[in-house]
């Protein structure tokens, strides 16, 4: 009998995209849904970064680049890293890829052999733990609670260590949460690391620009651990060029080399207009990304006020990203007289049909007790969406 191979059998759908592909057909049937399930900023790419576009197609980027990146852009990286984070790379040490989880997905399977362990807190990315099936590693995840606001500490990061563990992987600022590790938090890990030198570290830091709290702090900074840790960044939240696709890595050299060796055959190189676009997007004016982190600042105030109105909803204010990830669990058991709230997946699929908004469950970032609601959108539509929200879980008892 013909089926697909077990690596694509025991592969899960994204529960984001899915629930984003659902909303969208309530939509095509003309049903007014309120989308919070996607992670996307509503912005349009800033006019200087379209207007490096249209100049590169003028000037005939047209043709493969590089499989690593156009030097151009990679210099771009480099500068970056210097300017804003103080890290030292080279240009061999910087990988672009086809958005940032290519960049993940490259790193996993460079340094991941069957039966490796890869430590992962949660909640976490819901690709995370795909991709390192796909990369036959085995997960091992590490729950943070909303009492932890979503942190592993020191002490359960060396807990989950054994002989098989081979990387380690985060992101900061977080999705689904919000959270981020300030330096102190990220020195004690780092002084954790110290002591099992055979670890990668994958630092996702996509959301980088998106942070209330102050400078971004990337566990990279760390002298002891420069040998070893991926830094995977990319321009689609900063400058909102989702649809672009450009993500990247800056990596210890032998990751640098095993990562585009994948990607020679494997995709090859991002595409050249991107690319040219995102050296605008990196050395260009940043006024644009400071003025949409403020307007996601005013969104998430807005919408953390009026989620908390909800009987039921526990949430922490998050210090970046764009999204709320509240616990819901005091709701389960509860129902409407027709529909029973048992689990997080109920609840995401009561909003969605009784109140049309979509959401995420929570299972799908592992963590069973909690949704995740973006608020990339406008403030009426968020404002809009809540009361939506506070009327359906009103109706149940």
């Amino acid at each position: 009998m013909l089926k697909v191979s077990d690596r694509i059998a025991a592969m899960e759908i994204s529960p984001t995209l899915a629930m984003s592909q659902k909303s969208r057909e309530m939509k095509a049937q003309g049903i007014d849904v309120i989308n919070l399930s996607v992670g996307e900023p509503d912005f349009n790419t800033p006019n200087h970064i379209k207007e490096a576009a249209k100049k590169a197609i003028d000037d005939n980027y047209s043709h493969y680049s590089p499989v690593p990146g156009y030097v151009e852009l990679r210099q771009a990286v480099v500068r970056k890293l210097k300017r804003e984070n103080d890290l030292d790379f080279t240009v061999d040490q910087i990988v672009v890829s086809n958005g940032a989880k290519q960049s993940i997905a490259n790193a996993m399977m460079s340094v991941v052999n069957k039966g490796d362990e890869v430590i992962i807190p949660t909640p976490f990315w819901v690709s995370y733990s795909e991709i390192v099936k796909l990369a036959e590693g085995i997960n091992v995840f590490v729950p943070a609670s909303i009492e932890q606001d979503f942190k592993i500490s020191p002490e359960q990061l060396e807990a989950a260590i054994t002989p098989k563990t081979k990387a380690f992987l985060f992101s900061s600022p977080s999705n689904p949460t919000g959270s981020l590790y300030s330096k102190e938090e990220l020195r004690a890990l780092a002084d954790v690391f110290v002591k099992y030198p055979d670890i990668v570290i994958m630092s996702d830091e996509i959301y980088e620009h998106i942070n209330y709290v102050g400078a971004h702090e990337s566990i990279a900074q760390f002298e002891e651990l420069k040998d070893r840790v991926v830094v995977i960044n990319g321009v689609s939240k900063g400058y909102a060029m989702t649809g672009w696709r450009i993500g990247y890595i800056a990596a210890p050299l032998w990751i640098a080399k095993a990562c585009g060796k994948l990607q020679g055959q494997m995709t090859s190189g991002a595409s050249s207009v991107a690319q040219i676009a995102s050296v605008a997007a990196l050395d260009g004016d940043q006024s644009t990304t400071i003025a949409m982190r403020n307007a996601f600042q005013k969104r998430k105030d807005l919408a953390l006020a009026q989620l908390r109105e909800i009987p039921g909803f526990e949430v922490r204010e998050p210090n970046g990203a764009f999204y709320l990830f509240p616990k819901v669990s005091q709701i389960f058991g509860k129902s409407n007289g027709s529909v029973s709230i048992n689990s997080a997946t109920d609840l995401s699929l009561y909003l969605l049909e009784q109140a049309n908004v979509a959401t995420v469950t929570g299972e799908a970032f592992g963590a069973p007790e909690c949704l995740r609601l973006s608020y990339a959108t406008s403030e009426e539509q968020m404002a809009e969406a809540i009361r939506r929200i506070k009327t359906a879980v009103e109706k149940l008892s």
